[in-house]
């Protein structure tokens, strides 16, 4: 074992040797041929024998190089190479710097519409919290309270998008050696499961699009019609099937449904987009004489069966598990989340209540101009994402 005697005792030699303190700690003292002493601390990693120093004697003391290598060992204990984290310090760049150099390659991998989402959403949810911070003085509480920020405004999917970002970006900081661990590995336990939703959906822009564009090349114009009505007013199933042309005004661009038709019990204002309203105006040529938007095949008297919707995207290719007519909801809650949109107007205009995040305080009527603007730029939206996917948009419904 070594002591303060022995050590300032020790000689230098023709060549370089080391002393060992003997005492399992890893701890040892090198001593070059020119006489400096330095503390040296040897340790396998990964099962690779690995040294690091610990300092030169006397400024670190026997003590405190002892101090050093215990720390060094519970470093090793938690799955950390020792030594990495000190040199992660020095020098530390902000999360924000390390975030622009991982999105430099990450972005040359990918297109550019889903780089400028993953982008945005950094934007939004993380750089105003921990964007200036040193990338080693961010551990896991703190992503955390900011993965909180997102989920506490109930876009669950997107909270888990954003704590795989900033995963990404750890493991890049690590792969260049400019942090040690990932504090947000082990995150996931702490959150809300994104497997909540109820209903098969789909919520990737790009897959949005094909969706759309499957529709609009529907053969069936009043079935088509209820699709596209389906994707643009997000209403329930029950509630688009059973739609009647009573409850439309097309003047003031509203659908009010009655609140016996409601699952809460509760009357409901949805308002209509431009293109809804064109859809409208082409399908009642078709079925305005009858009471229903959607008549039955059988009769005029009685609306569309309730499978109607979900056998109409079978036949375009969809599977049960991949989208249903109540998916539409889904779909439109997490994109119009993503596109900045309030939790409250998207709540509200899902005809949900209190027990899904919405105040009992709220009537029919709260919102409802935001919510116009929102309607419009969601119809706008899914016109883009057809577009995209391969042709013009044409809402006709004939």
């Amino acid at each position: 074992m070594l002591t303060e005697k022995g050590i300032s005792q020790a000689k230098p030699k023709e060549k370089l040797y080391r002393l060992s303190d003997n005492t399992g700690n890893g701890l040892s003292l090198e001593v070059s041929p020119e006489g400096g002493k330095r503390w040296r601390f040897r340790y396998r990693f990964r099962g690779k024998a690995k040294m690091i120093s610990l300092g030169t004697y006397p400024l670190v003391s026997l003590k405190d190089a002892r101090s050093k290598a215990i720390d060094a060992k519970k470093e090793l204990e938690s799955g950390v190479e020792p030594g990495t984290k000190k040199k992660a310090a020095q020098g530390a760049k902000t999360f924000q710097e390390v975030a622009k150099e991982w999105f430099g390659r990450f972005s040359a991998t990918t297109t550019p519409r889903y780089s400028a989402e993953v982008w945005s959403r950094l934007e939004r949810g993380v750089f105003p919290f921990i964007g200036n911070k040193p990338l080693t003085d961010i551990d896991a509480p703190t992503v955390l309270s900011v993965l909180r920020r997102t989920e506490d405004r109930g876009v669950i999917i997107t909270t888990h998008k954003i704590k795989s970002h900033i995963s990404q970006i750890f493991k890049y900081a690590i792969a260049c050696g400019l942090a040690y661990a990932d504090p947000s590995r082990d995150l996931s336990a702490a959150l809300r499961s994104r497997a909540s939703k109820p209903m098969p959906s789909i919520i990737e822009p790009k897959e949005v699009g094909k969706l759309m564009l499957a529709i609009n090349e529907y053969t069936g114009p009043i079935v088509r019609s209820a699709l596209l009505l389906g994707a643009l007013t997000f209403v329930r199933p029950g509630e688009l099937r059973t739609a009647e042309w009573t409850e439309f005004d097309m003047e003031a661009s509203e659908w009010r449904i009655p609140a016996a038709k409601m699952k809460m019990k509760r009357p409901h204002i949805v308002p209509l987009s431009t293109q809804a309203l064109e859809i409208l105006s082409k399908l009642q040529s078709i079925t305005g004489h009858s009471p229903y938007l959607f008549p039955s095949t059988r009769t005029t008297s009685r609306p569309m069966s309730d499978m109607t919707v979900n056998v109409a995207l079978r036949a375009l290719g969809y599977a049960q598990g991949e989208i249903t007519g109540h998916g539409f909801r889904a779909m439109a809650s997490s994109l119009l989340a993503e596109k900045g949109w309030s939790v409250d107007a998207i709540e509200r205009q899902l005809a949900h209540v209190e027990g899904n995040k919405i105040r009992a305080a709220y009537h029919r009527s709260e919102h409802l101009e935001e919510r116009r603007k929102m309607m419009q730029d969601w119809a706008n939206y899914l016109n883009t994402l057809r577009e995209q996917a391969g042709t013009p948009v044409s809402a006709s419904a004939s």
